[in-house]
C-alpha cells in the first residue's frame, strides 16, 4: 500500500458527500484533479471502492469499510500534529463554526487575529441559514453558531459581537423620496425574498406582518449574494443587512430607502450549547472574542456608524 493522506482526504469527502462534483468545491479542487486521486487511490485495492450507476456514484460496501478506517487515519494524524504543537506550547486543534449566510460579511474580521496568533489551530466554516445553524449545534457538528437572533428554544451561552442593522433597499434607478416612503407604496414594490430557514427572511416578513403591509409580488433566491445582485440589476426591492452591501453603497449600485420603523436592530452573537464540553481551542477562541471584540469593532466595522 502506497497511497497519499492527500487520497485518504479526498476519499473521506467523496465518500461522505457520495458526489465528485460536491467533493471538488468543498476542497478547492477540480473534478479532474479529484477523479485523478481516487482513481490511483483504487488501483490500490482489490475490491472496488465505489461504483457509479446512471451519473450517480456510490459506496460499495467495502468502500464504506475503508472510509471508516480513512476516519480514524486521518483523526489520528490531526491529533498527532495537534500533540506535537502543544508539546511544543503552541496551541493546536480544529475550530469549526456555524454561521448565517450574512455573518460571512463578519465573521473572518473576528478570526483572523486568533488564526494569526495560533498557526496549529485549523478551522472549518460552514455558511448556510439560520435553521442549519440551529442543526449543527444539536447534532454537535460545530464549536459555534453565529447569528443574528438567538433560539429561545435551546440553553444557550453567548457572546454579544456588534450590531445587525437591516433597512429597506433598492436599486440606483429609485428615486429618492426626501420623506419616509408609505406602507402603501412599499405594498406596490416587488419585493425580493431570502429562502425559508433564514433569518433575514423571518426578519422582514415579520416587519411586514407588523406594519401591515400585503405584498404578493414576491420572487425567492438562496443567497444574501444573489439577492443583492437581483437587486443591483433593478429586479426588486428587499430589507437587507446593512453589512453585506457597504461597497454597493459607497458606489451607488443600492441605495437605503427610509422607512417607517428602519432599520431593525438585532446582534450578531456567537453561541454554543450550554452541555457541550468546548474544546481548548475553542475556548481559547471564546477568551479572545470577549478581550478583543472592541477593538475589533473599532479597527474593522467603524464605517458602520455612519448609517
Amino acid at each position: 500500500m502506497n497511497y497519499t493522506l492527500h487520497q485518504l482526504e479526498i476519499y473521506k469527502k467523496v465518500a461522505e458527500l457520495q458526489s465528485v462534483t460536491r467533493a471538488a468545491e468543498e476542497l478547492y479542487l477540480t473534478q479532474p484533479a479529484i477523479s485523478i486521486q481516487l482513481k490511483k487511490l483504487q488501483e490500490q485495492f482489490p475490491q472496488p471502492l465505489f461504483e457509479v450507476i446512471g451519473r450517480k456514484l456510490y459506496i460499495t460496501d467495502f468502500g464504506k469499510e475503508v472510509a471508516i478506517s480513512v476516519d480514524k487515519i486521518l483523526y489520528e494524524v490531526e491529533s498527532l500534529n495537534s500533540r506535537t504543537l502543544t508539546f511544543n506550547g503552541q496551541l493546536a486543534g480544529k475550530l469549526k463554526i456555524a454561521l448565517v449566510s450574512t455573518a460571512k460579511y463578519v465573521m473572518p474580521y473576528f478570526l483572523t487575529g486568533f488564526i494569526k496568533e495560533n498557526s496549529g489551530v485549523t478551522l472549518t466554516m460552514d455558511v448556510t441559514n439560520k435553521a442549519a445553524v440551529i442543526q449543527s449545534l444539536e447534532k454537535n457538528l460545530v464549536d459555534f453558531g453565529l447569528v443574528s437572533v438567538i433560539p429561545d428554544s435551546m440553553k444557550i451561552h453567548s457572546i454579544q459581537l456588534m450590531q445587525n442593522k437591516l433597512y429597506l433597499v433598492g436599486g440606483k434607478e429609485h428615486k429618492q423620496l426626501k420623506t419616509k416612503i408609505s406602507n402603501k407604496s412599499i405594498s406596490q414594490l416587488p419585493m425580493l425574498y431570502r429562502e425559508y430557514g433564514s433569518a433575514t427572511r423571518q426578519a422582514m416578513e415579520d416587519y411586514m406582518s407588523a406594519q401591515g403591509i400585503p405584498n404578493v409580488k414576491r420572487l425567492e433566491l438562496t443567497s444574501n449574494e444573489a439577492l443583492k445582485q437581483a437587486i443591483v440589476a433593478g429586479l426588486g426591492y428587499s430589507i437587507m443587512p446593512l453589512i453585506g452591501i457597504k461597497n454597493e453603497l459607497e458606489t451607488g449600485d443600492i441605495k437605503i430607502i427610509s422607512a417607517k420603523e428602519l432599520p431593525i436592530v438585532t446582534d450578531w452573537n456567537l453561541i454554543w450549547l450550554k452541555s457541550k464540553r468546548l474544546s481548548p481551542t475553542a475556548e481559547a477562541f471564546a477568551e479572545y472574542l470577549t478581550t478583543r471584540k472592541s477593538e475589533i469593532i473599532d479597527q474593522s466595522f467603524a464605517w458602520f456608524e455612519k448609517y
